[in-house]
């Protein structure tokens, strides 16, 4: 998956970008940025690694986070949601999960939410188990899976 590949088929859609990272730290943001022209494209990138943050940066709802925990689907439609009003881009990610070292039985490490919202369409959300690979491992393929899904939107 290249970030190019992404960058230029938005253009080509006509659509502007923003993330919503927690496990991830920015590294989305990070390897469309990494791009020389990449501002035309990728409007803002929020950092949102603790509840406090998912709260007031991007509206998540405290009762949300009680309910499901920040590891979550419904989380992650939250994040997706809130970057996507928060903003002036067209299409947003976000990812929240476990990286590692750690984890739960409920909850291992390895499990990462994707939340995909898109102005007038309504927003989807999965969750890839991706094993206890590693944490820079798992940050990584979480990564890749997020600019996978902004690639499959902008191109459709």
């Amino acid at each position: 998956m290249s970030a190019a590949a992404l960058l230029q088929a938005a253009r080509t859609a006509g659509l502007t970008l923003v993330t919503a990272e927690s496990c991830t730290g920015g590294m989305v943001a990070a390897a469309l940025t990494d791009i020389a022209g990449s501002s035309d494209v990728f409007e803002r990138g929020f950092v949102t690694y603790s509840n406090a943050a998912k709260r007031e940066m991007l509206g998540v709802k405290e009762q949300t986070l009680i309910a499901h925990g920040a590891v979550s689907e419904d989380v992650a439609s939250e994040m997706a949601d809130g970057a996507l009003e928060r903003s002036h881009a067209s299409l947003a990610v976000s990812i929240t999960g476990i990286a590692g070292p750690g984890g739960s039985e409920h909850k291992p490490e390895g499990r990462v939410c994707f939340g995909l919202a898109q102005l007038g369409k309504a927003t989807k959300t999965e969750t890839v188990d991706f094993g206890a690979l590693g944490r820079a491992e798992v940050r990584h393929a979480a990564c890749l899976h997020a600019l996978a899904l902004l690639l499959k939107a902008a191109s459709t």
